[in-house]
């Protein structure tokens, strides 16, 4: 079938509009805990849905007042599906009350749901299309499928227990209308609730029930309205028929009277006659021919007479049926404006209903409009997140990278610090000592010079002291020299071991100096640790947060929280890294020890 189809389109609403009346109804019945009655709003709507789904593609049966559209037919075909069903079609019969196909449709739609056969009935009814032809057009809901899966839901209903007194109920009068309030969500709530395409569904799914509210609504309107017009043309000819009435009555009654004057006058002659008659046969003066003339007049007389009183008395039937008539008609308008009133006051209600519904699709429709715009941002605002994380993992992808060739660099450099601490450490502590004494010693002298030239020693001694003081001032500045050419030695390998450590720089280093350390010796400790990923003393593997680390003293491969301290080592000018139970052992052995 076409998606576009409005009739298409309208069954669907319907089975929607089912759908929920019935879940509705299923879940407020069980947290209600006990049986339903008439009163109860949900079951209420129900019956109010059913009779839409079963009215839908009615054929029109035109009657004297209009057209008429009435289920009841297609329901007591069950009877003849479902023998049990009889019972039920007797008892709708057998109310008083019930003077309407609708009102007896809705009765046996009541007590169908309280036997609970409603929906065993109704799909014995629909497996019979050939049997809805007669009452229903052939796409209507009741001969398409989704009149199959309205019946398979009322299944549902068997849970439930309804108790419905039917007797003091107006069931032919009763308006049909679905309050779609019932169904429709508050957006507000959703909004904080819900997010995403669930709010999205939401709304939509009421937009369908508001747009089916407002078909209904349309269409009763316009049944409506053509009731109205069929109603005041039908009064229109009730008038002219009881004015044409009224005045067969006047005419009637001026006939009746003229009849009446006509056998008044018969009487009045045909007395006269008979008092001549005996007059004339005693005297034997009236000739025989004048009497045979006055009897062919009386016999004339009395057969107008006759006539006259046969028709007078048709002309009184006939006035007694034209009041019968007119008392008839006079009802039906009666009943006709009774109607007509509650028609316009249904149709003041169906407008009201319809001011609100429509002021409700249009606040729905700002809302979806609101919803669809928040969803936009809300999309252009993931997919800059999406970008600004693909750039963050390629940042730190890089930083990574970047950190381990640092935490490479790091491990080259301390290792070259290392061995050149070792190649001249010792060297560096010797020349610092001397250059101490010679500090010492040039005091000493100064002190001297001083002290003989306040003494006024001779020349020579002078001379000999300030050469002596000379020298060793030369001496000391050679030193100095030395000093601070290891120490920018120092600085320029640890610069260049930052920078690119390789093991040339440390074999041209050693030639350099041309001495032969143990240094050249001892194992790669950069493989050592590379090998050792486990820290010997707290056994925790190697991370980013904790960094290995190797003992000054033990020569340990550790982690960083256990080597956290650092102590001068006798072949070390600075502090460096000792493990935790070094750097005990090493203060103990340093408190033991005298200063010389």
């Amino acid at each position: 079938s076409d998606p576009k189809d409005p009739i298409a389109i309208e069954r669907l609403n319907l089975m929607n509009m089912a759908k929920l009346s019935i879940k509705g109804l299923i879940e407020s019945a069980l947290n209600l805990g006990r049986s339903l009655d008439s009163d109860y709003a949900p079951l209420q709507q129900f019956f109010a849905v059913m009779e839409h789904c079963l009215k839908h593609g009615l054929k029109v049966k035109k009657t004297f007042l209009g057209q008429n559209k009435s289920f009841w037919g297609a329901l007591e075909v069950v009877e003849k599906l479902c023998p049990e069903a009889g019972e039920i079609t007797v008892s709708v019969k057998d109310l008083p009350g019930l003077k309407t196909p609708v009102g007896r449709g809705r009765a046996w739609l009541r007590l169908a749901l309280m036997q609970k056969k409603l929906s065993d009935y109704m799909k014995a009814l629909i497996n019979r299309k050939d049997l809805l032809s007669e009452f229903y057009e052939t796409n209507a809901l009741m001969m398409e499928e989704e009149g199959a899966v309205i019946a398979g839901l009322l299944v549902g209903l068997n849970v439930i227990d309804v108790n419905l007194c039917m007797k003091g109920e107006d069931l032919d009068t009763q308006v049909g209308v679905i309050d779609f309030s019932l169904y429709l969500k508050d957006g507000a709530h959703s909004s904080k609730s819900a997010e995403g395409d669930g709010h999205i569904t939401a709304i939509l799914d009421q937009k369908n029930y508001v747009e089916e509210l407002n078909r209904h609504l349309s269409a009763t309107v316009n049944n409506l309205q053509a009731k109205v017009d069929a109603l005041e043309k039908s009064n229109t000819k009730l008038t002219e028929e009881l004015a044409v009435a009224n005045n067969r009555i006047i005419t009637l009654q001026e006939e009746t009277e003229r009849i009446k004057e006509n056998a008044f006058y018969c009487d009045s002659t045909r007395k006269k006659m008979e008092v001549g008659k005996p007059d004339g046969n005693a005297e034997g003066l009236v000739p025989r021919p004048s009497r045979q003339g006055t009897d062919d007049v009386h016999t004339e007389t009395r057969k107008q007479l006759k006539e006259e009183t046969q028709l007078r008395l048709e002309v009184e039937k006939e006035l007694e049926v034209q009041i019968g008539m007119k008392q008839e008609m006079e009802l039906a308008m009666k009943m006709l404006e009774k109607d007509i009133c509650d028609k316009q006051d249904v149709l003041v209600t169906f407008r009201q209903q319809l001011d609100d519904v429509q002021a409700l699709n249009h606040e729905l429709s700002q809302k979806l409009q609101g919803s669809d715009n928040v969803i936009r941002q809300k999309n252009e605002i993931i997919t800059r997140l999406e970008e600004k994380a693909n750039q963050m993992s390629c940042t730190i992808k890089q930083l990574e990278r970047r950190l381990q060739q640092t935490q490479h660099n790091w491990h080259m450099a301390e290792e070259a610090n290392h061995l050149f601490k070792q190649e001249f450490g010792e060297k560096i502590i010797s020349l610092q000592n001397e250059v101490d004494w010679l500090s010492k010693q040039r005091s000493q002298l100064q002190m001297d010079l001083k002290e003989q030239r306040l003494g006024l020693h001779s020349d020579s001694v002078c001379d000999n002291n300030v050469e002596q003081l000379k020298r060793n001032l030369q001496q000391m500045a050679n030193m100095q020299k030395e000093l601070e050419q290891l120490r920018e030695e120092n600085r320029r390998l640890q610069k260049a071991g930052k920078d690119k450590p390789s093991n040339g720089t440390h074999q041209r280093r050693r030639s350099s100096t041309n001495t032969v350390t143990e240094a050249e010796k001892e194992p790669d400790w950069s493989v050592l640790e590379k090998q050792n990923t486990i820290c010997k003393l707290c056994q925790e593997e190697a991370s980013v947060t904790r960094e290995k680390k190797r003992c000054s003293n033990c020569l340990t491969i550790v982690c960083s929280l256990c080597a956290i301290h650092e102590l001068p080592l006798p072949s070390s000018i600075q502090p460096v890294c000792v493990c935790n139970p070094c750097h005990g052992a090493l203060l103990q052995q340093y408190s033991t020890t005298l200063p010389t």
